[in-house]
């Protein structure tokens, strides 16, 4: 074999090794990790999640006093936070995406133990990740901010709490209007609500079909994602 050949071979073998190698050590040892999901982070900071009909268990290091009455209209706090967590192949290497936001606005309005109406809206613009080229993709092609700028969801139907949702962390189920990208559905979601020192936070997440949402796949090459995503939020409100 000439030396010409080997030295080809060589630089072939090297080229190879900084494609595959680079983003392994970039994946693994420089980005940062994901950040957990909002309800990853709730059974972190509470002790128990239950669901209303069973009853509530507060964590004492987090232990809150128990509202006598949620009756009335409570707004979104600065604190709230909306985004999208997607699974992604980039150059080989499975990782997570993750995109969010604090510009959230809405409310829900309660009377007695019913929630009579809820409204929740994004300014999807001021979605970001961890990638500046991912959030001109998101943007652009993935959610054309330009012409889509807002996402809203609006709850369709009352959901009826048991007293131990005043006290802790409890379960619900909701059904609402989602849209999203300029098309709205009607979707199901399943929200821990936790009472903390007077205020409310509400936690969950939406799957989101990408192609039933008319919201182009956002692989590109070298970067490679499920045909769906998750839709999560953590809603932190006060009287």
């Amino acid at each position: 074999m000439s030396r010409r050949v080997k030295s080809l071979l060589i630089a072939a073998a090297v080229a190879v090794a900084v494609f595959v190698g680079g983003p392994w050590v970039y994946i693994n040892f420089v980005r940062e990790p994901a950040a957990e999901s909002f309800l990853d982070e709730i059974t972190v900071t509470t002790l128990t999640t239950v669901d209303d009909t069973v009853g509530t268990t507060l964590d004492p290091a987090n232990s809150t006093v128990a509202l006598e009455d949620a009756s009335g209209t409570w707004s979104v706090m600065s604190d709230s936070e909306v985004g999208y967590r997607v699974d992604e192949v980039l150059f080989g290497q499975n990782v997570t995406a993750v995109g969010r936001t604090n510009a959230v606005t809405g409310s829900v309005t309660i009377d007695g133990l019913t929630v009579t109406a809820a409204e929740f809206s994004v300014d999807m613009t001021t979605v970001k990740s961890d990638e500046p080229k991912r959030d001109a993709q998101f943007e652009s092609r993935i959610m054309d901010t330009l012409n889509f700028p807002t996402a809203t969801f609006v709850l369709s139907d009352p959901v009826i709490v048991s007293p131990n949702a005043l006290a802790g962390n409890s379960t619900h189920q909701a059904s609402g209007t989602l849209t999203l990208r300029g098309t709205s559905k009607p979707v199901d979601v399943t929200i821990v609500s936790t009472v903390r020192d007077g205020a409310v936070a509400l936690v969950g997440e939406i799957e989101i079909v990408f192609a039933e949402w008319g919201i182009p796949n956002p692989s590109i090459p070298g970067i490679s994602t499920e045909d769906r995503g998750v839709l999560e939020f953590s809603l932190v409100l006060e009287r």
